[in-house]
């Protein structure tokens, strides 16, 4: 895909079956389907951000009448070409193998797609590449700046207790979680809180940061975190809606689970760069029990010692 000098991270090179299985991935290849149909208009210029297979870029080419399709990897960037000429309109795109922190298109363009999405915004350079892709488009042809697809992500996260139990194997690790499925092994502890929203059309965060409150809304042992990124792929002002796709949840293994009960609150806090490993967000995690009020520690005592069975 995209990355100078950073050949071990996720969004350099992805391996090609990876990408052959993105193409089972019902809800992403709809959702981007759905999106791409009400974003581009008949006979739109569109460039796309790491390719990958090219689906996305045929996509599009349904209703463009240009597409240029930029990657990378030299042999993904080959698999796409022969892949698109086996499809209608494949003759509209032009596979680049180029990086895309530097490429341009010749002329502007109506539509941007960039998919270097990880949960979280971790590990692949979405962030960089359109902050980067955006600073020289507006130098070389001025504005507007084009649509993006995705138009913008919404990040949260969640306290949950999760069994770490595999067949009587313990194994408190980093998991990936389908958004679709539900998940007999999380409990959740209280509702999500979005710490980032953000519209790339905006000036972007180059970090992920946050410090915030969580009020508990059933008790358990908090041992776990749970990020969500939720991606708004466009919005359709004709149906009063968003095309949504979620990136996979992350559940991140907590050092010291707490023991919570419900009403209390916990203070979270992290703070990563754009793109980086996970070590970055896990090294930096922080989670503690609210410090509360002498009033609210008096009436607990006063409720144990009311439930307390006198004796003889």
């Amino acid at each position: 895909m995209t990355g100078k000098n950073d050949d071990l991270e996720l969004g350099q090179f992805i391996p090609l079956h990876y990408h052959y299985n993105m193409l089972n991935d019902t809800a992403r290849m709809r959702g981007f389907k759905a999106a791409l149909d009400v974003a581009v208009q008949p006979g739109a210029k569109v460039l796309e951000l790491g390719g990958g297979t090219g689906v996305l870029s045929f996509f599009a080419a349904q209703k463009a009448g240009k597409v240029w399709c930029v990657e990378h990897n030299p042999e993904l960037a080959a698999t796409a070409r022969n892949i698109l000429a086996m499809n209608p309109n494949g003759e509209k795109i032009e596979v680049i193998e180029a990086d895309a922190f530097e490429y341009l298109p010749p002329e502007p363009v109506d539509v941007v797609i960039c998919e270097m999405i990880h949960v979280a915004m971790l590990r692949e350079k979405q962030l960089p590449v359109i902050a980067s892709f955006k600073e020289r488009y507006l130098k070389k042809f001025g504005g507007p700046l084009p649509i993006f697809v995705p138009e913008a992500f919404i990040q949260a996260v969640q306290p949950v207790q999760q069994s770490f139990d595999f067949e009587g194997y313990h194994a408190p690790t980093i998991l990936f979680q389908d958004p679709t499925l539900a998940q007999s092994k999380t409990f959740e502890l209280a509702p999500s809180a979005i710490y980032q929203m953000v519209a790339y059309q905006d000036s972007l965060p180059q970090t992920c940061t946050w410090k915030g409150r969580i009020r508990i809304d059933c008790g358990g042992i908090l041992n776990a975190l749970r990020f969500i990124t939720k991606n708004v792929l466009t919005i359709a002002l004709a149906e009063q809606r968003t095309i949504d796709w979620f990136s996979q949840y992350l559940i991140v293994p907590l050092s010291e689970p707490l023991i919570v009960e419900t009403g209390e609150e916990i203070e979270v806090e992290f703070s990563y760069a754009a793109g980086a490993a996970f070590s970055a967000l896990t090294s930096t995690l922080k989670v503690s029990p609210v410090q509360q009020s002498d009033f609210y520690t008096a009436m607990k005592q006063a409720q144990q010692v009311k439930h307390t069975p006198l004796t003889a």
